[in-house]
């Protein structure tokens, strides 16, 4: 369980980090618009993802989950 714990912990902290990256540097890169919101949409669909992946993972550790849905 603190083993799980730790690793969110670092997974977080390193998505949090690249998300941060992400949102300096994109102002800085000369697109359209649409092309800029197409990116943020994209990160914000991959950050629900991760969110969902260390719910799933936290889930697991604490309480018994169906086959299908144990992700190690």
């Amino acid at each position: 369980m603190i083993g799980t714990i730790i690793g969110v912990i670092i997974l977080l902290i390193v998505v949090g980090v690249i998300w941060w990256a992400v949102e300096q540097l994109l102002p800085l890169i000369p697109l359209p618009p649409t092309f800029r919101q197409i990116i943020r949409v994209l990160m914000i669909v991959l950050l629900v993802f991760i969110v969902i992946y260390v719910i799933l993972i936290l889930l697991s550790s604490v309480v018994s989950l169906p086959g299908w849905l144990h992700i190690r």
